[in-house]
């Protein structure tokens, strides 16, 4: 339940934070993605359920407050946090240049798709514009955020995974 409870205050402030703070440091009118990098942690680091629990409320969140349709980011962040979720016997504490990418892919993935239903399929076809001026950029941004945000979600899980192991020897 505390494991819930704190995942759910991480998404949440990094919600706020990319709805508040980065809104006013965006560069280009571009401004980092901390959702898909939260998304991405989780999956990664706790396996494919709890990516697509995380990116489900992620992208709910997206969709409530910014999207308009309902259900179009909870899908892409889901099926981020569960493909994620795929590389997690790959997972190493120390490593983190594994993060990175699969962030970083997540990232563009993200940007690929919602260019592709969002502005392609409604006639702009400007893929080449929309890559230099929107995708690359967040994609950088993202990923230098991310530098800073993946400690702290790191430190997070080994602390709530070192509790779950004293309880859990407890009762054994």
């Amino acid at each position: 339940m505390k494991r819930k409870f704190i995942t759910f205050a991480v998404i949440l402030i990094c919600f706020l934070l990319q709805s508040t703070v980065f809104q006013y440091l965006a560069f280009a009118m571009v401004k980092p993605n901390m959702l898909i990098a939260v998304t991405s942690s989780f999956g990664f680091m706790r396996g494919k359920k709890s990516g697509l629990f995380v990116g489900f409320l992620s992208g709910l969140l997206v969709d409530l407050f910014w999207g308009g349709t309902l259900g179009f980011n909870m899908l892409l962040y889901s099926v981020i946090g569960y493909v994620n979720g795929s590389f997690r016997r790959m997972f190493y504490d120390d490593d983190i240049k594994l993060p990175i990418v699969l962030i970083g892919v997540s990232d563009f993935f993200y940007g690929l798709l919602t260019y592709v239903c969002l502005y392609m399929l409604r006639g702009d076809f400007a893929f080449g514009s929309h890559l230099m001026k929107i995708m690359m950029p967040e994609l950088v941004y993202t990923i230098l955020v991310t530098l800073a945000l993946y400690q702290i979600i790191l430190h997070i899980n080994k602390k709530l995974e070192e509790e779950e192991q004293r309880s859990a020897s407890k009762f054994v």
